[in-house]
This record gives structure tokens, sequence and C-alpha cells, in this order.
């Protein structure tokens, strides 16, 4: 699979690339492009993720890595955004654009809550983010990692079905079991951990289809065979207002360790 990823990547950039920034100045815009065209699909793995950070009116946001900027528009009114992305190729949204993940622009113990939605299942070594999250964080604020489950169908459809069509391969390193001894091993306290189910909402299956041809950048299937296959892969309900593709995230909520440095 890696000779494969390798392979796919050296087609489309000329060069084999793994990090996250190498392949989101690949597919952001195709990303961007999906969120832009459906920007409320995704509206309860936002809330479900702003719901753990206990923020107050106010308070200072990290959003990491911040793609698009999707998630600012869901926060509680009076909150403070703070985006941090460092590919341009989303095209808007974030407000450090053009610098490298790491390390983070933000001073020590200067912001209330991080969140982290859907992105570091690209990172090969999460420490140094987990660390820097932690350094950023004022003591008593809030980390909630919202990432894939390495157990859930999600993560088997990301390396099934994803892989084999889109534009870069997709081989993910995803969270579990070990990822509270990881963020403790980085400065933080875990609160909680969890795998929450919910929808990505659509008024169509054909909108499903087309939202997640584009969001990963699918290049040798249709729109109509992705969303077959994940109605057998990872299942639709029919919801009040159109159809619900089940999504879950494993959402782990953190606090800084009072005795860090």
């Amino acid at each position: 699979m890696a000779e494969r990823k390798a392979s796919q990547l050296a087609l489309h950039a000329n060069a084999p690339a793994a990090s996250y920034e190498d392949l989101f100045q690949l597919r952001g815009a195709p990303y961007d492009s999906a969120m832009s065209r459906y920007p409320e699909a995704r509206r309860e793995e936002f809330l479900n993720t702003i719901a753990r950070a206990n923020l107050e009116a106010g308070a200072l946001v990290a959003d990491v890595p911040a793609g698009g900027g999707y998630l600012a528009k869901y926060l509680p009114q009076g909150c403070v955004w703070l985006g941090h992305e460092p590919c341009a190729s989303f095209g808007h949204g974030a407000t450090e654009l053009d610098r490298d993940l790491l390390p983070l622009p933000w001073p020590d113990a200067s912001v209330d809550a991080a969140l982290s939605i859907a992105g570091v299942h690209h990172l090969d070594d999460k420490l140094p983010l987990f660390a820097e999250l932690a350094r950023v964080v004022k003591q008593g604020g809030r980390l909630v990692l919202a990432d894939v489950h390495e157990a859930s169908a999600v993560s088997r459809f990301l390396d099934g079905w994803v892989d084999r069509h889109n534009s870069t391969g997709h081989e993910g390193n995803y969270l579990g079991g070990h990822t509270p001894g990881e963020l403790r091993q980085a400065g933080w306290d875990v609160l909680s951990a969890e795998r929450v189910p919910f929808h990505w909402r659509f008024a169509s299956l054909a909108d499903m289809g087309e939202f997640a041809h584009s969001l990963f950048d699918l290049r040798t299937s249709s729109p109509a065979d992705t969303a077959r296959t994940i109605g057998a892969e990872l299942g639709v309900d029919t919801m009040a207002d159109g159809v619900g593709m089940r999504w879950e995230l494993y959402m782990v909520v953190a606090t800084p360790l009072a005795s860090r440095a």
C-alpha cells in the first residue's frame, strides 16, 4: 500500500509526499469546494466537538489544522476564532497561512481552548503537535481532539474506497486506545475519550455522493458509485429533511497537566 501511495503522489506532484502539508497542497482545493457547496453537511460534527470544549463568552479558540475555517461559524457568540492552517490550497479561512504546521503561532498559555477536527490522522508522529497545543492552552483550558478511530467503519472506508480512488491514496494513522497515553506524555490530563456517532446531512443521495466525491478528491470513481459504497459500508438514514450519512469520530477531551513546566 505504501508503494502505491508513493506512486500516486509522484504522479500528481512529481515526487513522493506523505505529510499533511504535501497531501493538502494537492487536495485542499477540491476539499474546500465540497465544503463551500454543502456548508451545513458537517454541522453535527462541528457542534459535537464544540460542545465538549466548555467555552465561555470571549474565549480564544485555536483551530488546528483549520482547513478553510469551517468551524468558526459554529462557535458560541463572543468567542474569538484563531485558525492555523499550513496549506493555502484551502483558499480561505485560516488566519495563519503559508507557514509550517509547527510551531504554532501563539504565545505560551494564550488560548482558552484548542480544537482539532479530522486532521491529525495524517500525522505519523502526533506528539510534537500535542506538545505544542499543551504549550499554548491556558491552565484550566481544554483540548478537544476529534478524529477517526482505528477500529471504526470510517477508517475502513477511508483506507479502502478512498485509498483506491482518490488523488493521493489514503493510509491513515488513526486515534485509538494509545491516544490518551500519548496526550499525557505531551502534557495533557485526559478527562474523557469516547467514540461519537453522528450524521453528515444532505438533501439527497446524489448530493451526498457529490460531496464525498469532491471532499476526498476521488478521481477513479463516480459520485453515484461512491454514494452506493457509503450506503453499503457506512450506512445512510432517512431524515425528515433528506438523508443522513453515518459518520463517527473519537473525541478526546483533555486539560493541561498542572505539573507541566
